[in-house]
């Protein structure tokens, strides 16, 4: 078995950036006998308020990223810490970030699939171009982020790289929450591969989050799911039943597309 924390961040504008860093490193650090801990997208600031994650942006090299490098440390596990506004030059990216238990990076990813349309994300951040999967504690896993969610071909071509399992950190707001569900169950089912999506919790920029962080196996029954506040999802992930499905049902041989 591997287990995964799923850390369900409240992500309220009532508390400053620099506090809610503190209390989500006190956080990981906290978890014990986990393989991965896994945060929301763009946490810090709130996915939502694109005003602060522009004023925010930080290169790779920043605070944040060395705060979080240290707490996988702390924690001894691997740590997807969510994504952060990425500062490159003029541009900015909506990047995730794998760490492993040495506080060495393992892997990016910076979000193709901007959402708000030409004044929402698009208006501060840039779209990555490459889709990343890589061996974690969950076998070959590739990354996502929130509203790549919704574009079932970036999951094909995650699973045509090798992937059994994906990791999605996400802001995804309640008004549109049963989607999340759907969608998470459907990117499961399509390609019988382990989905472990994050979500936030709480309310910043006028925008209340859905939460229900959920993890669904490759049979497309959801093994765990959160509510609406904060908490944290542990669960017990038996990682070859991706192998075993595939085997016993091999729908992916019958793609003719």
């Amino acid at each position: 078995m591997t287990k995964v924390a799923l850390v369900q961040l409240d992500v309220s504008d009532t508390e400053s950036v620099e506090d809610r860093i503190a209390r989500a490193a006190d956080i990981i650090e906290s978890i014990t006998g986990v393989d991965l801990i896994v945060l929301p997208e763009l946490w810090y600031v709130g996915a939502f308020d694109l005003a602060k994650a522009k004023a925010y942006a930080e290169p790779f090299d920043g605070p944040l990223v060395t705060r979080m490098r240290a707490a996988a440390i702390a924690a001894n596990t691997t740590l997807h810490m969510g994504s952060f506004a990425e500062l490159i030059g003029d541009k900015r990216h909506n990047t995730a970030v794998l760490i492993d238990p040495a506080g060495d990076v393992l892997a990016t990813y910076r979000k193709i699939h901007l959402f708000g349309w030409e004044d929402g994300e698009p208006s501060v951040m840039t779209a990555g171009d490459s889709c990343v999967v890589l061996p974690t504690p969950l076998g070959a896993t590739g990354l996502a982020t929130c509203y790549d969610l919704r574009f079932p071909e970036m999951f094909r071509r995650l699973v045509d790289s090798g992937a059994e399992s994906f990791l999605v950190d996400s802001g995804w707001p309640s008004p549109r929450i049963n989607h999340w569900t759907v969608l998470a169950q459907a990117r499961a089912i399509e390609n019988q591969a382990w989905m472990i999506a994050c979500n936030s919790a709480g309310t910043h920029a006028g925008v209340e989050m859905g939460g229900s962080s959920i993890v669904v196996d490759p049979r497309g029954n959801v093994v765990a799911q959160a509510g609406v506040a904060q908490e944290t999802l542990v669960v017990d992930i038996e990682i070859d039943i991706a192998k075993t499905w595939r085997r016993q049902f091999p729908v992916l041989v019958d793609r003719v597309l």
